[in-house]
């Protein structure tokens, strides 16, 4: 939609959707001095890992001919956001400044990368005049959009069409929404996916009742009046009840009413008139807005998650006598890098082995800059002092040591 090239792409939007694991968790960590290990290794383990399998199995998958100035580009980036972190630990503190920093560093790198495109398209409009015969490793970023444009648009479309329609009442529109199985694929599918299929559905059904979605690729741009006008009551509820573990949410106005009975109030409110106002054949103006509201409930169930994550965790690192760091460095990485993988090796299996590429080294980037660097600063707002390191972290061993 917005006609950015592979790196970009990579770099941006993939980046922040497969690193919303990884900062959610390192938010949580961070919140904790006792647990800001945790936080580290996990990023330094995903790092580690990301770096290395996820990009070698990309390169396993669907081999490609790398850009060489944008890949040497992102390993310089990477290197000077691990050093930035070991002198972090060696200092053994972080101070506003430095947390401002560690951001400021990240817009520097999205803003590079957008300028190096920029000029990279601009000397490429300059060499038209010259055309060279190309081979199909070397298609830039520009082309490939194209030819995937052109290859892809006929990969979409229904798998069957029916002959007649008929008018679904209201109550079969929201069965039909709210039913996470599809029954042709289940037919086909092995037993080893029907039984993993049995123990994803009440989590799925949960996600379709709460997080709204909006499809551009669909012609009503998956629009279900009865889900949609269910989804302004319900997915405002889980924003407040999730919210800080729920503390705003069981808050009382005034000592009488707790929060979440207003936000079911108005919910209701807005559903009623969004319900009458619309219709279940043509989605309305403004719906849009239920991509934002999708995404804000979509990030805070994640961010709930990723406490549970850090709890769990944790209560193992007693129990096994393991250090926040070693927990953070093997199960948590792990733990966040399979959407990673999963993410970018399936975009080089559809074709777009540069995009993928690209987000390994994008992704770690982003987790280490904004993970840490927003990590810090929040914990610096609500204690309005500097982040103290514990000196149990590697860094500030050899400190000691070096002492």
């Amino acid at each position: 939609t917005l006609k950015l090239s592979h790196n970009v792409a990579g770099v941006t939007f993939l980046a922040f959707g497969n690193g919303a694991p990884d900062i959610f968790s390192a938010l949580v960590a961070f919140s904790d001095p006792h647990t800001a290990g945790l936080a580290l290794g996990a990023l330094f383990g995903a790092g580690v890992l990301v770096t290395t399998v996820v990009a070698g199995g990309i390169t396993i998958l669907h081999p490609f001919m790398a850009a060489s100035r944008p890949f040497f580009r992102d390993v310089v980036f990477y290197m000077v956001a691990v050093f930035l972190t070991f002198l972090m630990l060696f200092r053994g503190r972080v101070t506003l400044a430095w947390a401002l920093g560690y951001l400021g560093l990240y817009v520097f790198y999205v803003v590079t990368v957008i300028l190096c495109t920029w000029i990279y398209r601009w000397q490429r409009r300059g060499s038209l005049f010259c055309p060279m015969p190309v081979t199909p490793e070397i298609l830039s970023d520009s082309e490939e959009d194209r030819v995937s444009s052109n290859t892809n648009s006929y990969d979409y479309g229904d798998e069957y069409r029916p002959l007649f329609f008929y008018q679904e009442t209201t109550a079969q529109i929201l069965v039909r929404a709210l039913n996470p199985l599809d029954y042709m694929k289940w037919r086909r599918k092995s037993a080893y996916w029907k039984a993993l299929k049995v123990f994803k559905l009440p989590v799925e059904f949960l996600l379709l009742l709460t997080v709204p979605v909006v499809d551009p690729d669909k012609d009503d741009r998956n629009w279900k009046r009865p889900l949609n006008c269910l989804h302004l009551v319900i997915s405002p509820l889980v924003v407040v009840l999730t919210l800080q573990s729920g503390t705003y949410g069981v808050y009382e106005i005034g000592g009488l009413i707790p929060i979440w009975v207003v936000v079911v109030i108005a919910g209701t409110a807005l559903a009623s008139v969004t319900f009458f106002a619309t219709s279940d054949s043509q989605p309305p103006r403004l719906h849009w807005l239920f991509a934002f509201l999708g995404f804000l409930t979509s990030a805070l169930w994640i961010n709930a998650a990723a406490t549970e994550v850090v709890n769990i965790l944790r209560s193992l690192g007693v129990v096994f006598r393991l250090s926040n760091t070693v927990l953070g460095l093997t199960l948590l990485a792990w733990g966040n890098s399979i959407g990673d993988a999963f993410s970018d090796f399936t975009l080089a299996r559809q074709g777009y082995p540069r995009m993928a590429f690209s987000a390994c080294f994008g992704g770690i980037i982003f987790n280490i800059l904004v993970g840490v660097g927003l990590g810090c600063l929040l914990q610096i707002s609500r204690s309005h002092t500097e982040v103290k390191m514990r000196r149990m972290q590697v860094a500030g061993k050899m400190k000691r040591h070096g002492a």
